[in-house]
């Protein structure tokens, strides 16, 4: 089992998750070799190598950036990921139900129990939570220029963002036909939420096969309250501001290039972005008893 660490993610104790994974991980089961990331994309490499070598699992010790890096280099091979979430958001992690607790997420890891999930491509980059364009992918933008993690800081870059930001006009194309409307956000989720509980694709199923979108359509400040209160209580999908659907794949148009992001990381890409659905093409280490929806 080979822990790839992002010392740079969250605001955890990277040491204490060392001790505890050196202390704690069942040692008549796994051998444990622990790798720490030295720069952006390194994750990637130290992963591609390990389904190379068909290590058992590949754990992500980060947030969805460390975890994104390590998941989609062992995409469509044997080698499972697993996380321990000490990232900002920790997104794919609440999903799965992976304690949040740095002890008992390492201690689930002796189950050693697998199954697959389905992940997503927005233009080719791979994503395992969600991915999408509009406000959401402007803060993520701000969010990674700060120099600074976690929760206050995106909510910093959230409220200052907000005051500014204006709806843009998109064509959304699906199997099932064309959509043309105004929107403040358009997200695409395999999992149900962003991080923090914040749920924008709160029906989303991890092997259905089928990517949950949630547009947020123009709404005045009156209507914040409820939205907010709605994103975090799962029951976002129900605001009158909101279109969801569900499609396996995705085809985005817009007036002009810009910020777009998936699991998290920004990322500019052009005016037209296709986003599609990969069925059960990775393999995650899962709680005992956990049923994947």
């Amino acid at each position: 089992m080979l822990f790839v660490v992002n010392p740079q993610s969250g605001t955890h104790d990277k040491e204490q998750i060392l001790h505890l994974i050196n202390d704690r991980i069942d040692s008549t089961r796994y051998s444990v070799e622990i790798r720490l990331t030295q720069y952006a994309g390194h994750a990637v490499e130290i992963a591609a190598q390990a389904a190379k070598e068909q290590v058992f699992a590949v754990v992500a010790v980060g947030g969805d950036g460390t975890m994104n890096e390590v998941g989609r280099s062992l995409i469509g091979s044997k080698t499972a990921m697993g996380i321990i979430p000490c990232g900002s958001g920790n997104g794919l992690a609440r999903h799965l139900q992976i304690p949040m607790d740095a002890r008992r997420a390492v201690d689930l890891l002796n189950a050693g129990i697998v199954t697959p999930i389905d992940y997503g491509l927005i233009n080719e980059h791979p994503f395992f939570c969600t991915c999408g364009v509009g406000f959401d992918a402007s803060v993520s933008k701000k969010f990674g220029e700060a120099g600074r993690r976690g929760l206050l800081t995106y909510f910093e870059k959230t409220l200052r963002e907000s005051l500014n930001y204006q709806s843009e006009m998109y064509e959304l194309e699906t199997e099932e036909g064309m959509i043309a409307d105004r929107a403040f956000l358009i997200a695409c989720g395999n999992a149900s939420q962003y991080g923090n509980n914040a749920y924008i694709t709160p029906l989303a199923d991890l092997s259905d096969g089928l990517l949950d979108v949630t547009m947020i359509l123009p709404f005045n400040i009156l209507d914040v309250p409820a939205l907010a209160f709605q994103l975090f209580n799962r029951t976002i999908n129900q605001n009158r501001h909101i279109h969801s659907f569900r499609c396996r794949k995705l085809c985005i148009k817009r007036t002009q290039e810009g910020m777009a992001h998936f699991d998290g990381d920004p990322v500019k890409l052009g005016r037209i972005i296709h986003i599609e659905l990969i069925h059960h093409g990775i393999n995650v280490l899962i709680p005992p008893k956990k049923i994947i929806h």
